[in-house]
């Protein structure tokens, strides 16, 4: 008897259970508790447990409502709105958004242009003066050095001449005073030795 006593809770916990998945399920479950007898309540609990693990059916139609309900229901024309409102955003955007932004390209691009062009014009003229003023200041050197070398060498020129003249002026007074010297000694040499002269 221990036996049914433990299996009595499991039927009311079963019969609270289908209470709430179906009316019909209900009143059949009354209608076997009012028996009383164990095998009744073992009957009921198979066909509950048989109910739960092998009818999908009410699940499946839950689930089924449910996405019904998302989809059809709760989120209603709501893609349909976004999608008019790309429609118009692309249709406004092709229409006015991209001539207005051509148009402003087109002007700005064409003052740009002719900015560019005009810095262009100035680079080259300064890049013609650049090249002009090098020009003439290579040339200037080149003529500077070219006169440097012609100082220089008429320079060196002028020194070789001088030093030819001094050379020779110095020769010439080696000359004379040779000549001199020899003309001193020939007339020292008439007069006596200075030490014959002492006693």
């Amino acid at each position: 008897m221990s036996g049914g006593g433990t299996e009595t809770p499991v039927v009311c916990e079963a019969a609270s259970g289908g209470g709430g998945g179906g009316g019909g399920g209900g009143k059949k479950k009354d209608s076997l508790g009012t028996a009383g007898s164990p095998a009744h309540l073992i009957i009921k609990d198979l066909g509950e447990i048989h109910s739960r693990l092998l009818d999908h059916r009410p699940v499946i139609q839950g689930e089924t409502r449910y996405f019904v309900k998302e989809f059809e229901e709760k989120r209603g024309l709501r893609e349909m709105r976004v999608l008019e409102n790309l429609k118009n955003m692309i249709h406004e955007t092709n229409e006015h958004t991209l001539p207005t932004c051509r148009e402003t390209m087109q002007d700005n691009l064409n003052q740009v242009l002719q900015r560019l062009q005009a810095a262009t014009d100035s680079v080259c003229r300064l890049q013609q003066r650049e090249r002009e003023r090098n020009k003439m200041h290579n040339d200037h050197l080149i003529a500077s050095e070219k006169q440097h070398i012609m100082q220089w060498e008429d320079f060196m020129k002028e020194q070789h001449s001088k030093q030819a003249e001094v050379d020779e002026e110095h020769r010439t007074a080696m000359e004379r005073l040779k000549e001199q010297y020899a003309e001193m000694e020939r007339g020292l040499a008439k007069y006596p030795a200075f030490g014959e002269l002492e006693p």
